[in-house]
């Protein structure tokens, strides 16, 4: 083998790693400034947002955090570049009780806000939000057997509409106390109302900080049926959800 081979050679092989560090570099600055993905792994969003389903999160809409990076380093304190969440948003945050954890779900409560559940229908500040019924969503267990649950859809005082389930008449989070969301902090609730850990629960989730949130949920890139694997290409043809592929996230 001559000396210019190999050094041809070992050029090609350094061309190489080069090219693979600045792929990992524009990658790493697009998930922490820009988008990031995210996948769905319960429920506590359906109708919005099902298993298996995979998303980008905008992590410019809300402004930086300590959280919004890798690792969560504590390199400040607050948000820079900061904007308030809109009621209605659906929004990925930081656990308050397990700052290892991720959660999403749809931005309620504001500072100020007082948040009621009464027999299944929300109240904020007092007012009933409105809610119209419609068609039930049709769930299918194991064994191909169908049930049947009840579909709402509610608008909040700002105009966001949305469905929401309700599996069963009374259920434990049809009636609450009044909660008062505290200055600088956010109250979530997952769309499917009975079976949705969410601020509801103080001793699990609770208020969320403006610092917590991570980003605002945009678009379903992909989506595969709940309990199958994304990786798994050859079966794509009848697992994956076609029709929710590049669904926006409202």
């Amino acid at each position: 083998m001559s000396v210019t081979s190999t050094k041809r050679k070992e050029s090609g092989f350094g061309e190489t790693v080069r090219v693979v560090v600045h792929a990992l570099i524009i990658a790493l600055v697009i998930r922490t400034f820009l988008f990031q993905p995210f996948n769905i792994p319960s429920g506590s969003m359906k109708e919005t947002l099902l298993v298996g389903d995979y998303l980008f999160v905008s992590k410019f809409s809300y402004g930086y955090s300590s959280y919004s990076f890798p690792f969560s380093p504590p390199l400040f304190s607050g948000r820079i570049f900061g904007s308030q969440a809109d009621r209605g948003d659906v929004a990925v945050f930081r656990l308050p009780k397990d700052d290892s954890t991720d959660y999403i779900k749809r931005v309620i409560g504001l500072p100020g806000d007082r948040i009621q559940m009464k027999q299944g229908l929300l109240f904020i500040n007092g007012d009933p939000v409105k809610r119209e019924r419609m068609d039930d969503y049709i769930e299918t267990e194991e064994g191909d057997r169908a049930i049947r649950v009840k579909r709402w859809r509610e608008t909040l005082p700002n105009g966001v509409s949305y469905t929401t389930l309700d599996l069963q008449d009374n259920g434990f989070y049809d009636n609450t106390q009044e909660y008062v969301v505290p200055a600088g902090h956010y109250f979530m609730m997952g769309d499917n109302r009975d079976n949705s850990t969410d601020s509801r629960v103080l001793s699990q989730v609770g208020y969320v900080p403006f610092s917590h949130l991570i980003g605002r949920a945009q678009i379903i890139f992909f989506s595969v049926a709940e309990g199958e694997r994304a990786w798994q290409f050859w079966r794509w043809p009848w697992t994956v959800r076609w029709n929710r592929i590049f669904k926006l996230v409202r």
